[in-house]
């Protein structure tokens, strides 16, 4: 692996991954809101930004989302729930990365191997839901996830060594998650990152289109 991009690397996992990569010789690209204005719910902040790049990149990882956006939490229930704090889940953890994965195929190779790595959640699972709430970023996960298994088909035609994949991370203590830890297991940024370089560093283009947790194990949609 020679060449990175990493989308919201200012984050606590983005920034993690940019490190480890660098650390292992690797030419490291970093985009994010607070950096350089990225916006992955605006299609020309996308394009635009993506537009400057000159590829190809032999890892692309798609970091961006938020548990919290706009001030909502995540509901407890469906009593809770309402329009806009959904949009705004769907807006930030399912439609930016689609923006992402739709302007990003010019910056991958068509012949060489690659990897593009969207994290997703363990909540995104439908068939793994059995305790409910949290309904707005269960369902915008759970979409993302659909994106990237859809993304994975299309590349397929074009792109026959590319792995397109989503990523669950695990509990990871990030001001992501500092208020929703309790008494959930957690591991550093630096932890996180090695273990999803770990699982990125073992797959294949059989695996393209598929969800792994942390620990590489297939994770159900």
């Amino acid at each position: 692996m020679k060449r990175a991009l990493i989308l919201g690397a200012s984050g606590g996992i983005g920034s993690a991954l940019a490190s480890a990569l660098a650390a292992r010789g690797v030419a490291v690209t970093g985009l994010s809101r607070s950096t350089n204005g990225l916006d992955v719910t605006d299609e020309t902040s996308v394009a635009q930004h993506l537009g400057t790049l000159e590829g190809p990149y032999d890892l692309i990882v798609v970091a961006t989302g938020a548990l919290e956006v706009a001030g909502a939490e995540p509901e407890k229930s469906l009593r809770a729930l309402t329009a806009q704090a959904m949009i705004n889940q769907f807006a930030l953890n399912a439609v930016g990365p689609a923006l992402v994965l739709k302007h990003a195929a010019r910056l991958i190779a068509r012949d060489t191997p690659s990897v593009i790595a969207v994290l997703s959640a363990r909540v995104g699972s439908i068939g793994d839901n059995a305790l409910g709430g949290w309904i707005s970023y269960r369902s915008a996960k759970a979409a993302v996830n659909q994106v990237v298994r859809t993304a994975a088909i299309e590349y397929a035609r074009t792109h026959r060594q590319l792995v397109c994949v989503a990523l669950h991370p695990g509990t990871v203590q990030t001001k992501f998650t500092e208020k929703y830890l309790g008494r959930h297991p957690a591991v550093p940024p630096q932890d996180a990152a090695r273990n999803l370089l770990a699982v990125i560093d073992g797959l294949t283009p059989a695996d393209t289109g598929c969800f792994f947790d942390w620990a590489g194990k297939p994770v159900p949609w």
